[in-house]
């Protein structure tokens, strides 16, 4: 591509070209316009087959993208590349347009970056419901408990282990609500709360190893189940629904996004055929849907 200073240059010695000689002119309009032509026909002809897809580590970790990608690429030829973090990072990234569409389930979050114009179209998909898991011996006497803000408050006063995210992730930005609704200030990282910085796989882990109580997605828990010595001590409670959407970033702060293949993505997410993949999943192995397909419904979220 000549440079914008060439270009110039060329624009004016094409009037005295005219003068000396009317068919030089036409040669060099034409050379032109076939190159200005290419130019048009490779951005718009070879739209890069790559989608970068940013989401919550919990459809990665209870291996619902495993189950769903291999489909999406075949039928529209797109390349999925993941990059799974916490929804707060998977936010992020579509912010800055470093990833052409967004799977969370944070939607505080999400609804104040669509109303900052940040993110054009937002999508309910699927929901499940988050736990608190334990140790079996539950020390705290959690079990059977079903309400989440007296549960913490129990874990709080009796200083029991307990393993947060620590990633703003939705399942941290949960955790922080709840906190919050207890009147009790998120605890520093301490003698018995611990950060783990990871993703919801590895925090099961690390509060298996301690013995401690953290929140998790059911589908993620579930799937590691057969890991671990936690069990489900708290459930029911409906501060515990765990809603997913899918977020197409606003291109106009992020030209270079596939904005296409972005769009193909979350079209795909809440089409008819997903859905019923999304309903089907877990169920052979666990005799329940580890997501309730949600897309078509009101969306209070």
């Amino acid at each position: 591509m000549p440079s914008s200073r060439s270009a110039r240059r060329t624009s004016l010695r094409e009037p005295r070209a005219s003068i000396a000689n009317a068919g030089e002119v036409v040669r060099v309009h034409t050379r032109w316009w076939v190159l200005g032509s290419c130019v048009a026909a490779l951005s718009l002809g070879q739209q890069t087959p790559d989608v970068i897809l940013a989401t919550t580590t919990s459809t990665r970790d209870a291996g619902l993208l495993d189950s769903l990608l291999p489909v999406f690429e075949r039928q529209t030829g797109y390349r999925v590349k993941v990059i799974a973090v916490g929804s707060g990072q998977a936010l992020e990234l579509g912010r800055r347009g470093d990833a052409d569409v967004v799977l969370s389930h944070a939607p505080d979050a999400e609804r104040a970056l669509v109303d900052s114009g940040y993110f054009v179209n937002r999508r309910l998909v699927m929901h499940n419901d988050f736990l608190i898991v334990g140790p079996a011996g539950d020390p705290a006497k959690l079990s059977g408990m079903t309400d989440a803000v007296a549960a913490l408050r129990r874990l709080a006063d009796q200083a029991q282990p307990f393993v947060s995210r620590g990633d703003q992730s939705g399942t941290h930005k949960l955790e922080q609500k709840l906190w919050r609704v207890a009147g009790i200030q998120p605890p520093n990282p301490g003698a018995w709360y611990i950060e783990a910085g990871h993703g919801m796989g590895e925090t099961l882990l690390m509060a298996d190893e301690k013995r401690a109580y953290t929140i998790s997605d059911r589908a993620t828990y579930l799937t590691w189940r057969n890991r671990l010595h936690l069990i489900p001590m708290v459930e029911g409670d409906t501060v515990l629904y765990n809603v997913y959407h899918v977020l197409e970033p606003n291109p106009r702060n992020a030209p270079r996004m596939n904005v296409a293949g972005g769009k193909a993505f979350a079209d795909f997410m809440v089409a008819r055929r997903t859905q019923v993949l999304i309903g089907a999943f877990g169920t052979a192995r666990f005799g329940r849907s580890l997501f309730i397909p949600d897309a078509g419904k009101p969306d209070r979220w």
